[in-house]
């Protein structure tokens, strides 16, 4: 083997080696592209699909299956397409309300409860809200998480019963038979969908509603000492866990912190507290998480200082039985699907809080 050979074998070893290098260098950048293609399409493909007129925000059709709407005295077009959108009637509140906008005269709303179906598109759901035959006589569907005051404002509107008298009644809990100490209803109205007689009173109709709430907490087996208590719980856990499936875990996240001395630090009260629980935002103001008022949890140690919203009985059987767990820390990484990440450290919160903000880059609008 002389030098002249030994040469030209290495040469072509060299570009064989280049040539294996540079098709490695364009797969790893193929694959990082795709990796980055798949990521950008997971958070922002909605709206780019969208904006290209690929998919719409509107459903089509007269829906199927039904549910129950309620309108509220003094509710306007853009709380009203809020209130479909969550309850599935449309696909997205902003396409009902530039329905609203599109109209030649300004569209007036009866308050009341109506009978609706799901997936409807935007036109077919003003139809029905239109039609005085899906108005619902006496009739109040009062959904999981509301406070005592929206809760009012919902029975007043489906059973036909002055707001004002339902108020007044409201003023004095211990007229409904609650625990001694127990100051307010906020916690005891139980959420469901009730049919009242047209001479039912405000009195009556909480009565009601607090008989119902001590019957599920008679059939979840509530001690009868603690049940303020577990409606405090069972609250946060209502307001706080986004999927059902999740409650219990929220339900140990509580008792975890409780029982090591953490603050609970859960935005629902401080936002309750302070007034801005109705905002519809996920994180809580400055002011909101320093304010010191006996609701929030970022100020003072330990549960709030009653319930802050109506829990039903998912969130009360979660509280009653909580699953076993180290978690610590939870927190929502999509507000379409209230899917949560629940951590045991830090490290691994501070990771699916850069989710979350992750999906608010791409979601805005939606509740950031």
């Amino acid at each position: 083997m002389n030098a002249r050979s030994r040469g030209a074998r290495s040469e072509r070893s060299h570009v064989g080696r280049r040539v294996l290098i540079s098709l490695i260098v364009a797969v790893v950048l193929l694959g990082g592209l795709a990796a980055a293609g798949s990521y950008v399409w997971s958070q922002f493909g909605p709206a780019i699909s969208e904006t290209f007129g690929w998919t719409s925000n509107d459903y089509e059709g007269k829906g199927k299956g039904k549910t129950v709407v309620v309108i509220t005295e003094g509710e306007i077009g853009e709380d009203i397409a809020a209130s479909l959108a969550e309850a599935g009637v449309v696909k997205t509140s902003e396409a009902f309300y530039e329905l609203l906008l599109d109209q030649d005269e300004e569209v007036a709303f009866q308050p009341g409860s109506y009978q609706m179906k799901l997936q409807m598109s935007s036109q077919a759901a003003l139809d029905a809200l239109q039609d005085p035959e899906n108005r619902m006589a006496f009739t109040a569907m009062i959904p999981e998480g509301k406070t005592v005051e929206q809760t009012l404002e919902i029975v007043s509107a489906g059973a036909d019963i002055p707001l004002k008298e339902l108020k007044q009644a409201a003023k004095d809990p211990a007229a409904f038979g609650l625990p001694e100490g127990v100051e307010s209803l906020e916690g005891w109205l139980f959420p469901a969908t009730y049919e009242f007689e047209s001479d039912t009173t405000g009195a009556q109709a909480i009565q009601r509603l607090v008989d119902t709430q001590v019957q599920v907490l008679d059939e979840l087996g509530a001690p009868p000492e603690s049940r303020e208590e577990v409606l405090t719980k069972a609250s946060i856990v209502q307001r706080e866990g986004g999927r059902i499936e999740d409650f219990p875990k929220v339900a140990r996240v509580i008792e975890n912190r409780l029982a090591s001395g953490m603050l609970l630090q859960m935005d629902s009260t401080a936002q309750y507290g302070f007034g801005q629980h109705e905002d519809g935002n996920v994180w809580s103001t400055d002011e909101a998480l320093a304010d010191d008022n006996p609701w929030n949890t970022y100020v003072n140690e330990g549960l709030p200082a009653g319930p802050i919203a109506n829990p039903g009985r998912d969130a009360i059987a979660a509280v009653l039985d909580p699953p076993a767990g180290d978690w610590i820390y939870f927190v929502a990484v999509n507000l379409d699907t209230g899917e949560s990440v629940f951590s045991s450290t830090q490290e691994e919160h501070d990771a699916a809080t850069a989710q979350l903000n992750e999906w608010c880059l791409a979601n805005p609008g939606k509740g950031c």
